[in-house]
């Protein structure tokens, strides 16, 4: 199930994207793209590291303890049968495969309670 995805990206929640991205642009040097709207009409940030793991940013409540989410991005497709097989065999799952930009997401948590997320891009398969 993992062993044909990679590391995509990590997703922060902020409580300030203006000053997110200052700081992430101007303090750590990363080249910065703002996107307008996030299905809920707030914008969002997306840097991409020099490994290519994207940094997504996405107002929402921050407290320590709820970012940042790593990111696994399916290859194939089929994030519908691999979350059902994720349920078959008893992961916690948060958030139901449901759209985010650019193609859907889903994320469950491990035995200690950390969360973990799958992306697949719109132009792939959700069931194989």
């Amino acid at each position: 199930m993992f062993t044909t995805s990679r590391l995509g990206a990590v997703c922060y929640y902020v409580n300030d994207v203006d000053r997110t991205e200052a700081f992430y642009r101007d303090v750590l040097g990363l080249q910065v793209e703002r996107m307008e709207d996030d299905g809920e009409g707030n914008p969002w940030l997306s840097a991409r590291t020099a490994n290519g793991v994207e940094l997504i940013f996405i107002k929402q409540e921050s407290r320590p303890g709820n970012t940042p989410i790593v990111v696994f991005e399916i290859a194939e497709g089929g994030i519908d049968d691999i979350f059902s097989e994720l349920a078959d065999k008893g992961a916690t799952i948060v958030t139901p495969v449901s759209h985010a930009p650019g193609g859907w997401s889903a994320e469950f948590k491990d035995p200690e309670g950390h969360v973990l997320s799958m992306y697949q891009s719109a132009d792939k398969p959700r069931k194989r």
